[in-house]
């Protein structure tokens, strides 16, 4: 068993630098200064063993084979990983039962509570005051204080990607988007998505149905049989935590012969659709939740310096990645449709270069995985119309809803950018 002191030597090889508030490796526009503790100082903890214990506050059941079943992995992965760690967890937790989790949970001794959803924020911030001994990690949101950190692991990349063959499979122009809320996180991912669609066809639309609900299989099921019935889509995503989407897909292919191809999302989706799933989105948040646990237990993290600690993680730090049949592929993309992208030629938009879909997909894989990426699909010349809201910023400016936002060419969004986006791009139709 590797005590304090070992691994303290250790734990160098877990400190991967932050870059725009958080994790290593992919660096756009910093919204702040970071500072995180790059050694044993003051807070160097005793030498004394004793269990770290940790627990999770989850919006949904584990079983979603979604959001909350991608951060149930991710929790037993470090559970696995180190056998200082104690863990529990909750499922179905709403804002209005957060701090009361939280609650039973301090009350049991735990010392690390992660919150897993944006609802999760303001509670879990009241918390934090309430409790300064404790360390709290909240999960998609952006309020932060000297014991409350945030961390994200963020799709739109693979989006991108599955937008590139979306694109090309489409034959009417028309594809399904199945939303469970219309956030920036949501919207980000939709745009990533049309942007990689318009990179091989720009002549396609993304239509956008909103369900109101993360996890709601009678709902997402519902959208995306009016999508296709009523709207002619032939191709879908969605962000809802169940296979449901997929499910209606493979059952057209059995039932009806007809193939509309669908993009996997979370989590590895593949077994209920093989023969419609094309590909998709993994969240490996074992990635994260190991990092931020052994500079907790290494005495990095403490109750007094987490203010500033904000995780972006993307493709250069392996904690999401393309694929539908497990969390560990890389670039998964299902061999039926593999063959037919290398058999589609297309045109790098930068150089004019002739290649196959597949190479480009590659090529542009390789581009944001490296660690220093150089290829971002928020890249201008892009075009569309604040809708969130009564309005927002971009680049500094402000909006209202309704106003065009336009992004020069070469003009790269940053971080904040990204993360309170509330447009959409104009060739998104969203149905209200």
């Amino acid at each position: 068993m590797t005590d304090r002191r070992d691994f303290l030597k250790l734990a160098g090889s877990f400190i991967v630098g932050l870059a725009i508030g958080g994790a290593a490796g992919y660096s756009l526009a910093p919204k702040e200064e970071v500072t995180v503790p790059t050694g044993p100082t003051e807070t160097t903890p005793v030498e004394k063993e004793e269990a770290l214990k940790a627990a999770w506050i989850y919006v949904g059941p584990i079983g979603d084979l979604g959001w909350t079943h991608a951060h149930d992995v991710g929790r037993k992965e470090a559970e696995q990983a180190f056998d200082w760690l104690e863990t529990d967890y909750v499922e179905n937790i709403t804002e209005e039962k957060t701090e009361g989790a939280i609650e039973q949970f301090i009350n049991k001794g735990y010392k690390v509570i992660f919150t897993t959803s944006f609802d999760h924020m303001n509670p879990t911030y009241r918390a934090a005051e309430k409790y300064p001994d404790v360390m709290f990690f909240h999960c998609s949101g952006y309020k932060r204080r000297a014991n409350m950190a945030t961390y994200f692991a963020d799709l739109y990349q693979c989006m991108y990607i599955n937008g590139l063959m979306a694109g090309a499979l489409t034959k009417t122009n028309k594809i399904g988007y199945v939303a469970a809320h219309l956030i920036p996180e949501v919207i980000r991912h939709i745009n990533a998505f049309t942007i990689g669609i318009n990179e091989v066809n720009p002549d396609a639309e993304v239509y956008v149905i909103k369900i109101g609900q993360w996890f709601a299989p009678e709902k997402a099921r519902e959208a995306a049989s009016t999508l296709v019935e009523q709207f002619n889509v032939d191709v879908l995503a969605f962000t809802e935590d169940s296979p449901a989407t997929i499910q209606y897909a493979q059952e057209l292919f059995e039932e009806k012969n007809k193939e509309v191809p669908v993009f996997s999302h979370y989590s590895p989706m593949y077994e209920f659709g093989k023969d419609v799933v094309v590909s998709g989105q993994v969240a490996r948040w074992g990635v994260i939740y190991k990092d931020i646990l052994a500079k907790v237990y290494a005495g990095f993290y403490t109750t007094t310096n987490l203010e500033n600690v904000d995780y972006w993680y993307l493709l250069s730090n392996d904690a999401v990645d393309v694929g539908a049949q497990s969390y560990y592929d890389e670039l998964w993309i299902n061999p039926k449709y593999e063959t037919e992208f290398s058999k589609i030629t297309v045109h790098e938009k930068y150089t004019g270069e002739a290649m196959s879909l597949l190479d480009l997909i590659k090529l542009r894989y390789q581009q944001m995985k490296d660690v220093n990426p150089t290829f971002d699909p928020f890249t201008g010349p892009l075009k569309g119309k604040w809708w969130l809201g009564e309005g927002g910023t971009v680049l500094g400016k402000e909006y209202k809803t309704g106003d065009i936002v336009d992004i020069p060419t070469g003009v790269r969004l940053g971080h904040d950018d990204l993360w309170n986006m509330g447009w959409f791009l104009e060739n998104v139709i969203v149905q209200e």
